[in-house]
């Protein structure tokens, strides 16, 4: 392997470590034994969960391109697993309200599993029945575990501000050490003991059953809204009202959409990016890299949740700014660096310099995930929460749909111009979200005077 990987790993791991070891008790916070051991819970299965999700994560095109398919082909598998989120994403997000966010987790883990079986067949139809099913998986990931974790904790009465410690350890483990440790086990299976591409997949199927036996062990069911009443007309049209008559729900899910938009489009371009000319790169050991700028991010979040200021509305924008600069590379080196026309061998000039940017990337997405979990926990309800949520997926999964449908329409430059765009206008919809939060809570101090000069002025009606 060559020595710039190991530089750039190295230097990524000694800041992390340095980042961990310097925290003062000023970026601590004194949480309860009661919740620990909940928070602990909690941490285990996430990062069950994540694990079985980052192995499948950087041999998805590789092993399809071992099947015989074109970038055409593999992005229309890309496809069916983003229109499969956008399609049954809503039902599923409202099913795990209704019926319960526990039983939405075990049906991820079920769901997954059944899609890590579907990638032994070489059958192009089997590979979309596994897109189709990774897809509602996806959706169950990132709205039922979430939903669970903030409705149990509410429930059990734990302070708010431990909700920002369970968002960022989750994400320094479950995106952080358990993607490095998962990228380098896949690196291991795939190239050390020449399993193919397909032994990650086995061994995320692996995990993802021993976090359900940890789920139905141990977890205790919680719900959104679970009357009887509601069917999920009736909720899907309670979470468009919630969306509709509040602007700050209405932008956060604008910010997520460009932002997720961005990072997905990212996850199936930097491969061909930083291999256009079929260049011999270590899949494995460069997403662990990746997963390692990841970590550093969430360090700096847990920093910075840590503190009442700066606020999170406030440091977003400029993580925003960051990750549009980092995504602006590849379009900035293939002007100003002349592009290599031998097949094979290692890693160009310019993919060194690509490779730093997508760090940078990934160390924005590091910052972005618990921030914006964070800012979801304040705006938006409890009651339909797994439904707004799978909501705000609908035109992140659009516009990856349609950005790969023109996958082979488009220059990889335009695409990744397209996506920094997109950044800068998500950092300029943050600082309106910042505004509307600000203007939201200067006025009511006066709604709450005027209350209690009614009360006072009639103190037969406490309304």
């Amino acid at each position: 392997m060559e020595i710039f990987y190991l530089v750039v790993f190295g230097g990524l791991a000694a800041i992390v470590a340095g980042l961990e070891l310097s925290k003062s008790n000023k970026d601590r916070i004194n949480t309860s034994s009661a919740f620990n051991s909940f928070k602990n819970n909690y941490l285990l299965v996430y990062s069950l969960m994540m694990a079985g999700d980052w192995l499948q994560g950087p041999y998805v095109y590789y092993l399809y391109s071992t099947y015989g398919f074109g970038k055409g082909e593999i992005g229309q598998l890309f496809i069916a697993g983003f229109g499969s989120s956008m399609l049954f994403g809503t039902i599923v997000g409202s099913l795990a309200d209704k019926q319960g966010r526990k039983r939405a987790s075990i049906t991820y883990c079920i769901t997954y599993i059944l899609s890590c079986i579907t990638k032994h067949s070489s059958q192009y139809k089997v590979l979309m029945l596994g897109r189709v099913l990774g897809g509602i998986a996806t959706s169950l990931l990132f709205s039922a575990f979430e939903s669970w974790l903030v409705a149990e904790h509410n429930k059990r009465g734990f302070e708010q501000q431990w909700l920002s410690l369970t968002f960022s350890k989750a994400i320094f483990l479950g995106n952080g050490l358990v993607a490095i440790i998962a990228g380098l086990f896949g690196n291991f299976l795939v190239d050390s003991l020449s399993l193919g591409p397909v032994a990650p997949f086995d061994a995320a199927a692996c995990f993802l059953a021993v976090g359900m036996a940890v789920i139905m062990s141990s977890w205790s069911e919680n719900y959104g809204d679970p009357s009887e009443n509601k069917d999920l007309l009736t909720q899907f049209k309670n979470a468009a009202s919630a969306i509709a008559s509040d602007e700050k729900i209405a932008l956060l899910g604008a910010i997520q959409s460009l932002f997720e938009g961005s990072m997905y489009t990212f996850v199936f371009l930097w491969t061909p990016a930083l291999s256009p000319n079929d260049e011999d790169i270590p899949h494995g050991f460069i997403f662990a890299t990746f997963m390692l700028a990841s970590m550093l991010g969430s360090s700096v979040a847990s920093r910075l949740l840590a503190h009442s200021s700066p606020k999170v509305e406030s440091y977003m924008q400029i993580v925003f700014v960051i990750s549009s600069a980092a995504l602006m590379l590849p379009v900035v080196t293939s002007f100003l660096v002349a592009p290599s026309g031998v097949k094979g061998g290692s890693i160009s000039f310019s993919g060194c310099i690509q490779l730093m940017g997508f760090c940078t990337f990934e160390a924005c997405v590091g910052i972005f995930w618990p921030s914006i979990m964070k800012m979801r926990s304040q705006y938006i309800p409890e009651e339909a929460r797994s439904t707004i949520m799978n909501f705000f997926r609908i035109p992140l999964n659009i516009f990856v749909c349609l950005v790969l449908y023109n996958v082979d329409a488009f220059p990889m430059t335009v695409m990744f111009g397209m996506c920094s765009v997109f950044l800068f206008v998500a950092s300029v919809l943050q600082r309106r979200l910042m505004n509307v939060a600000e203007i939201h809570k200067s006025r009511l101090p006066e709604w709450s005077g005027a209350k209690e000069m009614t009360s006072e002025a009639d103190p037969l009606n406490p309304e």
